[in-house]
């Protein structure tokens, strides 16, 4: 009977290994397949819902990667990354501002950390596959370590064929979720690293706020 009750006691945590070991896997298999490109070009959908206040948005952009640079343009802004400095382009305002952003800053989930955010720094869980538009993902739930950040957890599907990243869903703690789905993705194609920097003598008229 002792034996029964423990074994009882410890198949939570023993689920709960297996679930982690699964998730794990699955993410490995993407990073593996992820390091193998050179660059990336990918077309997304990106969500802003809060159920409370009964908002619902959605937009679409393109995000050019290439290492730690990237360009990313979505709701009429183009933000410029080579690395270190970031130039945000708010096309209609005519008005780019130039900051050296904080990585560690994460108010909102970064268009650019998609295919690597859950590298380092989270604990995570298999929670079962699911069947969209006919195609088969898995989905993991990753937990942040650091209890500080402005979300609860990130939740991650992955196409199960191809170990690709369909979509990763932010959840809030102030009731605002994020989510990118990805549309269409290309890899390495050849990109220059002067396309990841805002060209002020091709911009003439646009007013240059260099915040650093």
């Amino acid at each position: 009977m002792k034996k029964l009750l423990f074994i009882l006691a410890i198949l939570p945590t023993l689920v709960m290994a297996q679930d982690a070991e699964k998730a794990k896997g699955i993410l490995d298999k993407v990073t593996n397949k992820t390091k193998t490109y050179t660059t990336i070009q990918a077309d997304f959908s990106f969500g802003m819902e809060n159920k409370q206040e009964e908002i619902s948005e959605e937009y679409d952009g393109i995000i050019f990667i290439k290492g730690e640079k990237y360009k990313a343009s979505l709701m009429d802004v183009d933000s410029y990354f080579d690395g270190k400095t970031l130039w945000t382009h708010m096309i209609d305002a005519e008005e780019v501002n130039v900051d050296e952003p904080d990585p560690e800053d994460e108010e909102t989930l970064n268009p650019a950390t998609i295919f690597t955010i859950y590298q380092s720094g989270f604990k995570f869980a298999y929670k079962g596959e699911e069947t969209i538009d006919g195609v088969t993902v898995e989905v993991i739930d990753l937990y942040p370590e650091n209890r500080d950040k402005p979300y609860s957890r990130i939740k991650l599907k992955v196409i199960k064929e191809s170990n690709d990243i369909y979509s990763i869903e932010q959840v809030g703690k102030d009731g605002n979720n994020y989510t990118i789905t990805i549309k269409n993705m290309n890899t390495n194609n050849t990109m220059e690293d002067a396309m990841f920097v805002f060209d002020t003598n091709a911009n003439p008229d646009v007013d240059v706020i260099d915040m650093r």
